[in-house]
């Protein structure tokens, strides 16, 4: 009863008017960035992160929360009619849902990859309500060391699942833990690396970075590419369609596509470091090692395009999961959205959702109304997305370049700030272009002060033993679940990149 009595408080704080704005705006903006190739959740949430500021910080993070899996939504819409995905998340949508396109059957993708969507979601949230107080529950006996393994076990997962790139995982993280040391030592009170730079005396803020490599970054990355050249020359026009709606018929045959990728996605978003991208194509997999038309997939299949929707959907609602109750994001993604947290003085962990139990459950119960919306969203804006996507990059890639440097120079009218995103921007160009992760720099950038911070803590209260390590019996559990992590995760990676390789081969 005090789930639901929770819940109850959280959706009368996410339906008071204010919330509600933001959510909708929030859910809007998410479509926009996903919609953009190239561009994905990490780039639209750092982008937009400054336009938060001043608000109030349940609003804010309604408002970012909608951006994130709003932008799985979007990313879609682009896989569908144009056969490139707006991030990698949605790039199992194209196995199925262009040729479905091109068969004339784009109105009837577009509106189940929106309703495939919304039960991945709203499965998410639901299996969120029942699951999160008892993760926050377990977590509540753990103190430093277990907050340091903790951030370890986040870093490492992310590591193993970048693959056959791995060292370069490492590089990129240990990049990340060195830009997390700059500034006074709040112990010692020393200067570590600030070059005599008053800017600097505080470290290098989260925002300049994760703007520069994931928004001018990507950007830089699309116009090497030549997307600028090419345009959106290869849309699909729907408009002139028989039919809009799916048939019963497509409802039907995917019910329990829907029902069983849910589960699937949402228990791979749990896993940190796993994410949306591998809940997605290991649905793909999957769904086509039970289907009875396994001939048909690749060729145009609805259930081809329904299981990895649904499961990127429900993944992202399952990656809130750490992150609220242990603190650890899972992804790129919610690394920024932990940034956001700490920029408002909160601090996801064990107690947070005892002790802000109103933006805790605010957020929640503003997920629900959120995956109504952007299914409405989904279905009747499709023309407005269209034409987004028309917009060619030529246009949009200056637009993104003031956008970015308003953002970042928003924040505290520094000058060096925009520097550092400058300098971000050109460094995350060449990570993409040679195979470093930038998702890995940012998880290490947030994630180091807090591992550093919790080592300290624990070998002070261990007189400097790191055999506090093995005496306590959480620590020990969760280096256990990091061994097998990292042991599982490889053969997860191994199993998703099959399925790629097989559509790719025409199998």
């Amino acid at each position: 009863m005090d789930i639901f009595s929770d819940l109850l408080m959280g959706l009368a704080i996410a339906v008071t008017p204010i919330n509600l704005i933001y959510l909708l705006i929030g859910a809007a903006l998410g479509m926009v960035v996903g919609v953009i190739p190239g561009f994905g959740p990490s780039a639209g949430l750092a982008i937009l992160l400054p336009m938060t500021f001043g608000m109030e910080p349940t609003s804010a993070i309604v408002m970012l929360a909608a951006i994130y899996y709003g932008a799985m939504y979007g990313g879609t819409i682009t896989s569908i009619l144009l056969n490139t995905p707006g991030e990698s998340a949605t790039v199992a949508s194209t196995f199925d849902g262009f040729p479905l396109a091109k068969k004339g059957r784009a109105g009837p993708a577009l509106v189940m990859q929106a309703v495939s969507s919304f039960v991945g979601g709203t499965v998410g949230v639901i299996l969120i309500t029942l699951l999160a107080p008892m993760f926050a529950q377990v977590s509540r006996s753990f103190g430093p060391p277990e907050y340091f393994l903790l951030a370890l076990m986040g870093m490492l997962t992310l590591i193993v699942m970048i693959g056959e790139n791995w060292r370069l995982g490492i590089i990129s993280a240990l990049i990340g833990f060195a830009l997390g040391t700059v500034g006074v030592d709040l112990e010692t009170g020393q200067g570590r690396y600030t070059f005599g730079s008053a800017e600097l005396i505080g470290g290098i803020y989260f925002i300049p970075i994760a703007i520069g490599l994931f928004g001018l970054g990507e950007l830089f990355f699309a116009f090497y590419k030549g997307l600028h050249r090419t345009g959106s020359g290869g849309i699909v026009n729907y408009e002139n369609e028989e039919r809009f709606w799916p048939t019963k018929l497509d409802f039907i045959s995917t019910r329990m596509t829907m029902i069983r990728h849910s589960i699937l996605g949402f228990i791979v978003g749990v896993i940190p470091g796993a994410g949306a991208t591998i809940a997605s194509l290991m649905a793909y997999s999957t769904e086509r090692s039970l289907s009875k038309n396994s001939e048909n997939f690749g060729k145009g299949e609805m259930a081809g395009l329904v299981a990895p929707e649904t499961a990127n959907n429900a993944a992202s609602s399952g990656a809130m999961i750490p992150l609220l109750t242990l603190g650890i994001p899972g992804s790129a993604s919610t690394a920024v959205l932990l940034a956001a947290f700490l920029m408002w003085g909160l601090r996801p962990g064990p107690l947070f959702m005892e002790q802000n139990p109103e933006l805790a459950w605010g957020l929640i119960a503003s997920m629900y109304l959120g995956n109504i919306a952007l299914l409405a969203i989904s279905i009747f804006a499709i023309p407005l997305f269209v034409q987004i996507i028309k917009v060619p990059y030529r246009i949009l890639g200056p637009t993104v370049v003031v956008v970015c440097a308003l953002g970042t120079f928003s924040v505290n009218a520094s000058f060096v700030e925009l520097y550092i995103m400058i300098t971000a921007g050109i460094v995350g160009f060449f990570m993409r272009l040679y195979g470093f992760s930038a998702a890995a720099l940012v998880l290490a950038l947030v994630l180091g002060p807090l591992a550093e911070e919790a080592l300290r803590q624990t070998l002070a209260i261990s007189r400097g033993s790191f055999s506090i390590f093995i005496e306590r019996p959480a620590s020990l559990w969760i280096i256990g679940v990091t061994i097998v992590l990292v042991v599982f995760l490889p053969l997860l990676n191994r199993f998703s990149s099959k399925a790629d390789a097989a559509k790719k081969s025409g199998i």
